[in-house]
């Protein structure tokens, strides 16, 4: 990874995130410092497995424990980041979780299930857009 985040305009960014349904299938997005919802998951690091990807990143983002993430993905889109400057591939795999009890970071500042419609009403990352025109509750 270049220094800085100086990523160059045609660089694709690999990002594995968490699709982690309730009861209901409604999926679980966390509000990040910057007032957007996001799935939760983040970059794939060189030479890093998908599943210990999303190990990592909801540890390090949430403190949570995963306890099982799908050996495939459920959902791929591609979505430009936040700010519009480079592409991400977003690889979305099923995760469940040991629990909800999260520690607060600049990341993640609430946890919360939306469906589809609920989602729409709120700010979205570029990803979580995309993501909601493919999910379809009844493939779960």
């Amino acid at each position: 990874m270049l220094e800085n985040n100086n990523i160059p305009d045609h660089f694709y960014r690999i990002s594995i995130k968490a699709l982690i349904l309730d009861e209901q299938k409604r999926f679980l997005l966390a509000l990040e410092d910057k007032g957007l919802w996001e799935l939760p998951g983040g970059g794939l690091d060189y030479d890093e497995e998908p599943s210990d990807c999303v190990r990592r990143e909801i540890a390090e983002e949430m403190g949570i424990e995963v306890t099982f993430v799908s050996d495939r993905p459920s959902y791929f889109v591609k979505s430009l980041s936040h700010n519009g400057r480079w592409n991400i591939s977003n690889v979305i795999y099923e995760t469940k979780l040991k629990d909800l009890n999260f520690k607060p970071s600049n990341e993640c500042v609430e946890l919360r299930y939306f469906t589809k419609e609920e989602a729409l009403k709120e700010k979205l990352f570029p990803n979580v857009l995309e993501f909601i025109k493919v999910y379809n509750p009844d493939n779960h």
